[in-house]
């Protein structure tokens, strides 16, 4: 994606010094909406560093609800995302941290309705661009500036070799993968950027593989 500047991608109500503070906040929050795989019913979103001192004046909190709005940041109603959440009965609260994280603009998300929750940690690193680093206490480095999947599967001797093959029999190209885990031989996180979107029939054939629990996919 290229643009000239922040007020390229979200107008006039979110302009700030950075597209840190915007189109890469919008994007955090866009890609947890994709993970969760559905709107939420709610959303804490705790902001640490530059986004904690800055976010209101940026308006980072706004992007952040447009992504959980599955709002891409072009989209032309970005600016009235806090609205639009409200009428969708998608209550969001922020907190302002104190903590001292790595990196200056991090955003923690947990979110979830009467299904399940969802916690992620991402942060925007400039021009838009973001890496998530947490999915519910599994590491991972994720860009989301590629299609991708995320596999949760039982921490067993080939698991992901067969994950793998399936995408090689699919001319499915790898162009980042690792692994994360919280102990050995227990629930590990898969997590792979590719060349191209896949399938649902990809998807279901990765699922139905031993071991494997559960199969997401993130668009370009």
């Amino acid at each position: 994606m290229k643009y000239k500047s922040v007020f390229d991608i979200i107008g006039p109500v979110m302009i700030g010094p950075s597209s840190s503070h915007t189109a890469g906040a919008a994007r955090i929050g866009r890609v947890a909406r994709s993970l969760f795989n559905r709107k939420p019913d709610w959303a804490i979103v705790s902001l640490y560093g530059s986004f904690a001192k800055t976010y209101k004046g940026h308006g980072t909190d706004v992007a952040i609800i447009a992504g959980l709005l599955d709002f891409d940041t072009s989209d032309t109603r970005l600016p009235e995302a806090l609205d639009i959440a409200k009428k969708e009965n998608l209550k969001v609260t922020f907190i302002e941290e104190d903590a001292v994280v790595d990196h200056p603009n991090t955003a923690r998300i947990r979110m979830g309705d009467s299904e399940g929750e969802m916690e992620l940690v991402g942060i925007s690193i400039g021009g838009g661009k973001i890496e998530i680093l947490e999915l519910n206490g599994f590491e991972l480095r994720l860009s989301g500036h590629h299609p991708a999947i995320l596999v949760v599967h039982d921490d067993k001797f080939g698991a992901i070799a067969s994950v793998s093959n399936v995408l090689a029999s699919h001319q499915i190209n790898i162009g980042h993968m690792e692994v994360s885990r919280k102990e050995v031989g227990s629930t590990a996180l898969m997590t792979i950027e590719v060349d191209q979107n896949i399938g649902q029939d990809i998807l279901d054939e990765i699922s139905q593989l031993a071991h494997v629990t559960r199969v997401t996919k993130i668009a370009d």
